[in-house]
């Protein structure tokens, strides 16, 4: 599908995007922040997995964000377009949110600072690469191939499969193209992982825009999102997920945390 061009990428886009600048462009809370708020931390950013009960589905991205995962250490926790996935596994039971946790600005430090954390129930969450890639511990870029399929991060991604095969991982969806290639090169290698695959573009605001009909053409941004939630929630649900007979409410959490220190 074509990039809309020119004035009508500009017309339509413009509130698509509004959303992303925004995250590159807000000024970092400070308040008792990390120590290293100003910086991509790049840590390895563990898996998101059910406390108990099985995993059907396995959701991979195709990084931590730079303002988002990065900082809360939760895969798409903080992420500008996590919060269109979050919002969409909550809808069906897939994960349970925080009952304030949209009262406060959605940025991994904000959300880390007040230990705001999802809980994920019958999918796990993680990406094709662990960490936040950058070259100068500031500037965010795209993974590069040799990162994303060097043998320790194939290793480690193997493992996290391996590691919900006991917990009945049937499938992986894969978010955007970078998710989608890295793990079918994985499972390209390893045919002992038997697993279903699917894809649905990545829910960034370029994502969002691949999916318009007609090049754009009167498509609006929250028409956008709604759609890709639906795809993604249709994909989690074919590739195993059991949606509960009653969803519970996706804000559960206890009137107050402690903070993290």
């Amino acid at each position: 599908m074509h990039k809309p061009d020119g004035p009508l990428f500009i017309a339509m886009g413009r509130e698509l995007l509004r959303d992303d600048a925004r995250d590159r462009d807000m000024q970092i809370d400070t308040e008792d922040q990390h120590p290293l708020a100003g910086r991509i931390i790049g840590a390895p950013v563990p898996m998101l997995v059910p406390p108990d009960g099985p995993v059907h589905v396995l959701i991979v991205g195709e990084a931590p964000g730079p303002r988002g995962a990065d900082k809360s250490n939760i895969p798409f926790w903080g992420d500008a377009a996590g919060k269109h996935l979050y919002t969409a596994l909550a809808a069906i039971g897939a994960v349970t949110l925080p009952r304030t946790y949209d009262t406060v600005a959605w940025d991994g430090n904000a959300l880390r600072r007040r230990a705001y954390r999802p809980t994920a129930h019958g999918v796990a969450l993680t990406n094709a690469l662990d960490r936040c890639p950058t070259d100068d511990g500031f500037r965010f870029r795209a993974p590069a191939r040799r990162e994303l399929q060097s043998p320790d991060n194939l290793s480690r991604l193997a493992a996290d499969m391996e590691r919900l095969l006991p917990r009945g991982l049937r499938g992986v969806l894969t978010l955007g193209r970078v998710a989608t290639s890295t793990v079918e090169f994985l499972l390209s290698t390893r045919p002992d992982l038997t697993l279903r695959t699917q894809s649905v573009v990545h829910p960034s605001a370029q994502g969002l825009l691949s999916m318009a009909p007609n090049r754009g053409k009167g498509s609006r941004m929250a028409d956008l999102q709604a759609q890709w939630q639906a795809r993604c929630q249709a994909a989690v649900v074919e590739l195993g997920f059991v949606v509960p007979d009653t969803v519970p409410p996706d804000t559960v959490a206890p009137d107050t945390v402690a903070p993290e220190t």
